[in-house]
């Protein structure tokens, strides 16, 4: 059971089941146990290997709540912002994401998910500095990866010019910025840039058209990166 190390492994029946009805996610071999069989449906084309628990547990770890299903994926293509900024073209409001040195997995993984709750169109990362999708990626998005674009981009600064010029305008979060968030209304056509730990760097903070804090008890210094994503968008939402 030798598997590519570009491969990554998804496993648990929501995220498989995503992952299976994703047209862009290549499926190269499920693991199955007979009940889980019972309990999913597979395309035709696809035919599981049984398994059990422990060939399942060897395979993602015993922690792993797998639920009987693993599947061995090859990982995503690129995202082409060009086209999500096309099909975006006459939306009268949309919201994407951008994270700026945000390199923990599982926070870009619980990041996608809550995009995929707030209705975001996607979120772009720097190739740099970024986890390349993982398994744990996959775990911690919950079948959001097969939801929403991941986009990566080489320049992030660049991207946010493009991004302007195609009428979005972009709110940065940063703890020192005078004004807090929910003051005035978030624009309809938004992006969240979001910087990690240490915040954004000072070329993608002068990228943005402004600047917003978040209500916030000083006694906490910051929030993590998802809460604060999550916090935003919904403000967006609302």
């Amino acid at each position: 059971m030798k598997h590519h190390s570009k491969d990554i492994l998804i496993y648990g029946k929501h995220p498989v089941s995503l992952a299976i009805q994703n047209p862009r996610r290549k499926i190269k071999e499920i693991y199955a146990t007979r009940q889980a069989l019972n309990e999913i449906e597979l395309p035709k084309g696809i035919i599981p290997k049984p398994a059990d628990n422990r060939l399942l547990e060897n395979m993602v770890g015993r922690e792993a709540v797998h639920q009987g299903i693993v599947a061995v994926c090859e990982a995503l293509p690129n995202a082409d912002l060009n086209q999500i900024l096309c099909d975006l073209q006459d939306a009268d409001r949309a919201m994407m994401v951008v994270l700026d040195q945000v390199s923990d997995p599982r926070n870009i993984g619980a990041i996608l998910r809550s995009a995929v709750a707030f209705g975001a169109s996607a979120v772009i990362i720097p190739q740099d500095g970024s986890p390349q999708e993982t398994g744990t990626i996959a775990k911690s998005a919950s079948g959001a990866l097969d939801l929403i674009p991941l986009v990566r981009v080489a320049n992030l600064a660049r991207t946010l010019d493009t991004l302007k010029k195609a009428d979005f305008w972009c709110v940065g979060l940063d703890g020192y910025a005078r004004d807090m968030i929910g003051k005035s209304k978030l624009p309809k056509r938004c992006v969240l840039v979001m910087g990690a730990e240490d915040g954004m760097r000072d070329l993608t903070k002068k990228s943005c058209d402004m600047l917003v804090k978040l209500p916030m008890n000083p006694a906490i210094e910051s929030l993590n990166v998802s809460i604060a994503t999550a916090v935003a968008m919904y403000e967006w939402m609302r």
